[in-house]
């Protein structure tokens, strides 16, 4: 598992409001090994990203927030892109990349883990 967080590494996140997608499962090329990025595998990624969300709350406008889909492009961009040797760098690309894009966000927690089927072959 790897994990980056925005501007500060661990500490309590500015703002209480958080965007949260989970479960997102993408193929990619990341590994130290020859077969990870001949072959790839499939990482299984968790990302919050915190945000003041009291006037998208009032507002009801997409304007005043920012969309899951837009992070959920970013996400898959990196994770599909391009091969890193870390998992943790992967991580890291992925937070940097939405905070430079969303200047809304204050912070980013990104899980990242390789996903693996279960002892019956089941996902």
């Amino acid at each position: 598992m790897a994990c980056a967080c925005g501007e500060g590494g661990s500490r309590t996140p500015r703002n209480r409001d958080r965007i949260m997608l989970r479960g997102m499962l993408f193929h990619g090329y990341h590994g130290v090994l020859a077969e990870e990025n001949k072959l790839g595998q499939k990482f299984l990624v968790d990302v919050d990203a915190w945000m003041d969300l009291s006037k998208a709350g009032e507002s009801d406008e997409m304007g005043d927030s920012v969309s899951y889909a837009d992070i959920y492009k970013q996400i898959k961009a990196i994770v599909e892109g391009p091969p890193f040797k870390l998992v943790e760098s992967v991580a890291n690309a992925i937070a940097k990349a939405l905070l430079s894009a969303h200047p809304s966000i204050s912070d980013v927690r990104v899980k990242m883990d390789p996903f693996e089927k279960n002892c019956n072959g089941m996902e």
